[in-house]
């Protein structure tokens, strides 16, 4: 523990959080234990242990052995008065009997062990469920399994997680001994030998020193039965610290369970009294962050203090008792969760699909304004075909840039399209003779006429310019 943090805590106000689930139940208290004596005998070089959480946690077999009949009893896995409880009835009196003869001293009693075997055993029913699913989970009392499995077989994500964790890139990014060719399981029974502290006390004993200075937060599902939180409960209602008995606040008053709901949905109960926090989750087996991650992630935050409003984070809409409970918690909501990654990624599909309408937009703009420019080229083209060369134009140049929309503007004014100044119509007079470089002859004309062709060439002509400009 000391090399780990002189690697990877070095400085000493670095806040240290242990959580774990199920038999960390009793590794954790210990190594809090551990960590808090260092404290004591190195005051200038203290870790600076921030709090312990414990998810459905082995803590108090005293407490917890007798919770897997009531458990049964509650969850409808047993009737109460069947043939089944009165062979589970019978199995806890041999369990408190051995609890008595310093059983209650160790981590594990066969005789105790024997009821949760007994319970899986004797509601085991191939015939009712098939063979697949004949057992109880003992995880999950909701699921079923083969017998004598009865939950070993889940989570289902292990059909996935097991060939990853073989993965020889795996295996050398973990840096694990490329000697060890056995590859990774679940559950290794030597390993598990090996932390089986078989002459330990429970960390029952622990708690209540360590509630003195490092808050503990002990969470629960409840559909577990092999850590159920009728036992969790039980072994806090029997434990005694920190001045008070239980979740007492005063003699005869006791702290009030309040309702979590998250995002509108009830998610559990919070109790908290004297560094203690307790916390049910509905509907949730053993492992709590596989069935509610986000939900977890919010529990995490409001332990650690963690405000993620502050840091630019959205929070989510989770309550206590119908309030927000001082801080905001993300659960997802920060700008590097996933979830705000999927938003971001649905932006960015929604923007690029809106860049295409714009493009579509300016293009069919361009083609509105080529076919009129088109259709203005045909009609100019057509009346010029005909004899018309607009009114105070000559033919030439000027003629060939009017078919093609443009103006000369140092001609003389376009009649037709109105280009000129009403003042100028009382200045008009008959024309005149020019020498040779003027081109009209020098003889006045008493009356100029303007071919636009015959009525039936007109008649024509607008037919075929009102389909051009179709």
């Amino acid at each position: 523990m000391s090399a780990h943090w002189q690697k990877f805590l070095a400085k000493t106000s670095t806040k240290l959080y242990i959580a774990g689930e199920s038999y960390a139940g009793q590794h954790i208290p210990y190594i809090a234990k551990a960590i808090l004596d260092h404290n004591r005998n190195n005051t200038e070089q203290a870790w600076n242990l921030a709090g312990l959480l414990i998810g459905n946690g082995w803590i108090s077999p005293v407490d917890q052995y007798p919770a897997y009949l009531q458990f049964a009893y509650k969850s409808g896995l047993v009737e109460t008065g069947s043939d089944i409880a009165g062979v589970l009835e019978r199995q806890l009196i041999m369990c408190q009997d051995a609890l008595a003869r310093g059983g209650k001293d160790r981590v594990d009693t066969g005789e105790c062990e024997a009821i949760l075997q007994a319970i899986l055993r004797l509601t085991n029913d191939p015939t009712k469920h098939g063979k697949d699913q004949s057992c109880v989970n003992m995880y999950d009392v909701r699921l079923r399994d083969s017998y004598p499995s009865c939950g070993m077989n889940w989570p289902p994500d292990l059909d996935n997680v097991t060939p990853y964790l073989r993965r020889q890139d795996v295996i050398s990014a973990l840096h694990i001994n490329v000697d060890k060719t056995t590859g990774w399981v679940e559950c290794n029974g030597a390993v598990g030998s090996a932390f089986r502290a078989q002459h330990s006390r429970p960390s029952i004993e622990l708690l209540p020193g360590i509630l003195e200075s490092v808050p503990i937060t002990l969470f629960s599902g409840d559909q577990d039965l092999i850590c159920n939180h009728v036992g969790t409960e039980e072994l806090i209602h029997n434990m005694a610290w920190n001045g008070g008995h239980g979740f007492e606040l005063s003699p005869g008053t006791w702290a009030p369970k309040q309702a979590w709901t998250f995002e509108d949905e009830p998610a559990g109960i919070y109790q908290q009294a004297r560094n203690l926090t307790y916390v049910v989750f509905y509907n949730s087996s053993h492992m709590v962050p596989f069935d509610y991650p986000r939900r977890t992630r919010d529990m995490l935050d409001r332990f650690m203090g963690v405000d993620i409003a502050s840091i630019g984070g959205r929070p989510t809409d989770s309550r206590i008792d119908g309030n927000k409970a001082g801080l905001e918690t993300s659960v997802g909501g920060h700008p590097n969760s996933t979830v705000a990654e999927a938003e971001e990624a649905d932006k960015l599909q929604q923007a690029t699909w809106r860049a295409y309408y714009r493009a579509g937009e300016v293009a069919l703009v361009v083609v509105a304004i080529a076919a009129a420019a088109w259709g203005y080229f045909v009609w100019k083209d057509r009346q010029r075909r005909s004899g018309y060369g607009g009114l105070g134009h000559g033919a030439g140049m000027g003629g060939m840039l009017d078919s093609m929309g443009f103006r000369m503007k140092g001609g003389r004014p376009d009649l037709e399209a109105a280009d000129f100044d009403e003042a100028e119509l009382d200045k008009l007079e008959p024309p005149r003779a020019r020498g040779q470089n003027g081109g009209r002859s020098a003889a006045p004309r008493k009356e100029t006429r303007y071919d636009v062709g015959s009525d039936e060439e007109s008649e024509e002509e607008g037919d075929t310019s009102r389909a051009a400009g179709r």
